[in-house]
């Protein structure tokens, strides 16, 4: 089994910051490409920002500049730091990764999610 925890979202001024962590444990062999999606009330969920093992990332153009993706390969982690937050940015976050297990099956896994809202 696998399990991804995010942790980090909350309620936020307009302008404010905040930083998502997301967290895989498990029967993890590898973690290829890890990503943040989020979805709003009555849209669909929408890819928010992704990074490759290697470290290529690529973000949705609503959030060029003002977000930042990472991740640490060692702890299985994978981070989102949002600066100059707006409140089309309300949305719950969701962690995904995609997992290799340690019997070599492969296959997409989700957090939970967590809430992010911006308002002043």
């Amino acid at each position: 089994q696998v399990q991804l925890v995010e942790s980090g979202g909350g309620l936020v001024q307009p302008g404010g910051s905040l930083r998502l962590s997301c967290a895989a444990s498990g029967s993890i062999f590898s973690i290829n490409t890890m990503g943040w999606y989020r979805q709003a009330p009555g849209k669909q969920r929408e890819l928010v920002a992704a990074i490759s093992s290697g470290g290529r990332t690529n973000y949705a153009d609503s959030v060029k500049g003002r977000f930042t993706i990472s991740r640490d390969n060692a702890k299985n982690t994978v981070y989102l730091q949002m600066n100059s937050l707006k409140p089309e940015d309300t949305a719950v976050y969701y962690c995904n990764g995609d997992v290799t297990t340690v019997t070599l099956f492969r296959r997409d896994y989700w957090g939970q999610g967590t809430q992010v809202t911006v308002s002043s």
